[in-house]
């Protein structure tokens, strides 16, 4: 099944809150964006990809998350936009949380920046609606996501976050069939440097490799 049959199908059509018809949409990467991407377009909701991600550690993995989502909103004709890698800001915000768990306070330090960026963003370019990629994998925490989300919204009138949960009806498998049929970088931890850290320590307490990063795609053997 290819991009244009996906969107192409008969599912109804999204309704964004308000009746919107058009939202910025935050991105984390593209396996988690690529069927919320065709969701929308397939609603004739128009909308923009913003990659504000200063989590993600190194720069090399940044780089190639930001590139693959990049190349598949360019395929589907979606405007892309990748604000700044202010990796200080970041480490300030999350100082004295770095060793907590994953879905912990340090994940909602994180949300909340981003989440408060792209609500100025979604402001400052008339957007009355934004949401995000975030929620897709099964490893976040879907309330903790749009708590965060919907606290972002709040301190600007007239915007709001859309809280859809977008692994419902057979998103969390389109989610790894459009990986698969793209071909997409597979990255095999959350993106922060403390992710990354515990991540490694797992795998090297059960006897396999650390993660070798920019090697996995799905698709690939």
């Amino acid at each position: 099944m290819d991009t244009s049959d996906r969107v192409a199908d008969e599912r109804p059509a999204l309704t964004a809150p308000g009746g919107a018809d058009r939202l910025l949409l935050h991105s984390c990467c593209a396996p988690c964006a690529g069927d919320v991407m065709n969701e929308i377009t397939r609603s004739n909701i128009d909308y923009e990809i913003l990659f504000y991600n200063p989590n993600i550690h190194p720069v090399r993995e940044y780089e190639l998350r930001k590139d693959e989502n990049k190349r598949y909103a360019e395929k589907l004709g979606v405007p892309f936009t990748d604000l700044d890698y202010d990796t200080d800001n970041w480490y300030a915000r999350v100082e004295g949380l770095e060793w907590e768990p994953e879905r912990g306070a340090r994940c909602t330090v994180c949300f909340d920046m981003r989440f408060e960026r792209s609500a100025l963003y979604a402001v400052e370019h008339g957007y009355p609606v934004f949401t995000s990629t975030l929620g897709t994998s099964r490893w976040k925490d879907l309330d903790q996501i749009n708590e965060c989300g919907v606290r972002a919204a709040a301190r600007h009138d007239g915007l709001s976050y859309w809280t859809h949960n977008w692994r419902k009806k057979g998103g969390a498998q389109r989610m790894v069939e459009i990986s698969k049929d793209e071909e997409f970088y597979q990255q095999e931890y959350c993106g922060c440097v403390y992710s990354l850290r515990d991540t490694n320590a797992h795998r090297v307490s059960r006897g396999r490799p650390r993660i070798r990063i920019g090697e996995q795609f799905y698709g690939r053997e």
